[in-house]
C-alpha cells in the first residue's frame, strides 16, 4: 500500500462516513483489487464501537479503527498516533468533516513520482462551492519541486496532501502535542524546509468541509495560549539553524497571519488588558529577533500595526483600528513599503498580492 489516510474523529456526529467514502470510492487507484490507499480512523477519546456505525457497512472491513485516549481536546495526538502506526510509503491526514475529490490521491502520487518529492502540498477548496484556497502563493511558472522561500510555502500551515513516512522518521517530525492551537505549524515548517516538496497547482483537490460547529481552533483564548505555538517554533534549535532567508519567510507570514490576526479577531477594546498587550508585544519582539529586518517588506499599514503592538501606550481602540485598516487592500498604505527600496522584494505587497491572485 502506497498511501494511508489517517482520519481523526472525536464524536459520532461528525460525517466520518463521507470522508471514508471519498477515499475508498474515488481514490484507491486503477485496480480495485489492489488498492494503493487505505484508511485508518483514529477514534479520539471515544471507542471504535461508537464511531464504526458512522462508516458505511461496505467500507468497514477496509478501515482500521484505532483508539487513542489522551483526554486532550487537540487533534495532534490522534493524528500522530495514526501516522506512527502507518506502514505505507506515504501518509495523509484528513479531518473527519473533510473529503477528497475523486482522483486526488492519484494526482498526488503522480506528482510525487514525477518530481521525486517526499511531500506533496495538495490543492485546497472549501465546501460544496469548491472555493479555492490560494495558499501557498507559489511562483506562477512552478512545475517541478518547490522552494520554501521562492514559493512562499510558509503560508500553508496545514499538512494536507502526502508526506513520506521515511522523511517523517528521518526528521522525527510530528504535530506538537499539548498546544491549544497551531500544532501543525512547527511540523509543516520542517517539512517545507527540510524535505523535497511539490505543490499541486491543478486537478482534484482536498475539500475542506463546512459542517463542523465545534472546531477547537475557533474558541477564544488568551494571547499567551493563542500564540504559544509561535513561541515554541521560534525556540527550536532546528529553526534557529535555518538560513536567514528561511527564517525571514516564516516570520513574515507569522506576522501577517498570526500576529495581526490575533488583533483583528479581538475587536473589543475591553479584551486588551495590560497583560494581553504585554503578551502580544512579547511575541512581536521574539519574531523580530528571530529574523532581523524582516519587517522591511511589510506595507506601511502593516508597519503601523507593528508599531502599535510594540508601543503599549497606544490605546486599544487605535490598535484595533490599525489592524482593520491594513485589510483595506489596494490602498496606497497597504501596497507601498515605508522604504521604497524594498517594494519589489518577493514578500513585499505587489509581488505577494500578484502571486496570491494567480494561485486562485
Amino acid at each position: 500500500m502506497r498511501v494511508e489516510v489517517v482520519i481523526a474523529v472525536h464524536t459520532p456526529s461528525r460525517p466520518v462516513g463521507r470522508a471514508v467514502a471519498s477515499v475508498l470510492d474515488g481514490n484507491t487507484g486503477p485496480d480495485p483489487a489492489a488498492p494503493h490507499t487505505g484508511v485508518t480512523v483514529v477514534c479520539h477519546n471515544i471507542s471504535g464501537e461508537e464511531i464504526a456505525p458512522g462508516v458505511d457497512a461496505q467500507h468497514r472491513d477496509r478501515v482500521r479503527f484505532l483508539e487513542h485516549h489522551d483526554g486532550i481536546r487537540s487533534a495532534a495526538g490522534p493524528f500522530n498516533a495514526g501516522m506512527r502506526a502507518a506502514r505505507s510509503e506515504f501518509v495523509s491526514i484528513m479531518g473527519s468533516d473533510d473529503s477528497l475529490q475523486p482522483g486526488a490521491i492519484d494526482a498526488w502520487l503522480d506528482l510525487a513520482d514525477r518530481t521525486g518529492a517526499e511531500t506533496v502540498i495538495s490543492r485546497l477548496v472549501i465546501g460544496e462551492c469548491h472555493r479555492p484556497v490560494p495558499t501557498p502563493p507559489t511562483r506562477p511558472w512552478l512545475r517541478g519541486r518547490a522552494d520554501p522561500v521562492a514559493d512562499r510555502l510558509a503560508y500553508r500551515s496545514a499538512p494536507l496532501g502526502l508526506v513520506s513516512t521515511q522523511a517523517r522518521e528521518r526528521l522525527g517530525a510530528e504535530l506538537v502535542e499539548g498546544l491549544p492551537v497551531g500544532d501543525d505549524v512547527p511540523y509543516v515548517t520542517r517539512l517545507w524546509a527540510e524535505t523535497r516538496v511539490a505543490c499541486q497547482r491543478r486537478g482534484p483537490a482536498y475539500v475542506i468541509g463546512e459542517d463542523a460547529t465545534d472546531r477547537v481552533t475557533l474558541a477564544p483564548r488568551p494571547i499567551s495560549r493563542e500564540l504559544m505555538f509561535l513561541r515554541h517554533l521560534l525556540e527550536q534549535q532546528w529553526f534557529l539553524d535555518y538560513p536567514q532567508s528561511v527564517r525571514e519567510a516564516v516570520v513574515i507570514k507569522a506576522i501577517r497571519v498570526h500576529l495581526f490576526g490575533a488583533v483583528f479577531y479581538r475587536s473589543e477594546p475591553d479584551h486588551w488588558t495590560a497583560a494581553e498587550r504585554e503578551d502580544l508585544r512579547a511575541v512581536a519582539v521574539q519574531l523580530a529577533r528571530s529574523a532581523p529586518g524582516a519587517a522591511h517588506v511589510l506595507s506601511r499599514a502593516d508597519r503601523d500595526v507593528v508599531d502599535a503592538i510594540l508601543d503599549l501606550s497606544v490605546p486599544a481602540d487605535e490598535l484595533i483600528r490599525r489592524a482593520q485598516a491594513r485589510r483595506r487592500h489596494g490602498t496606497p498604505g497597504t501596497v507601498l513599503t515605508r522604504d521604497l527600496r524594498h517594494l519589489l522584494r518577493r514578500e513585499a505587497p505587489p509581488r505577494f498580492m500578484a502571486a496570491s491572485l494567480l494561485t486562485r
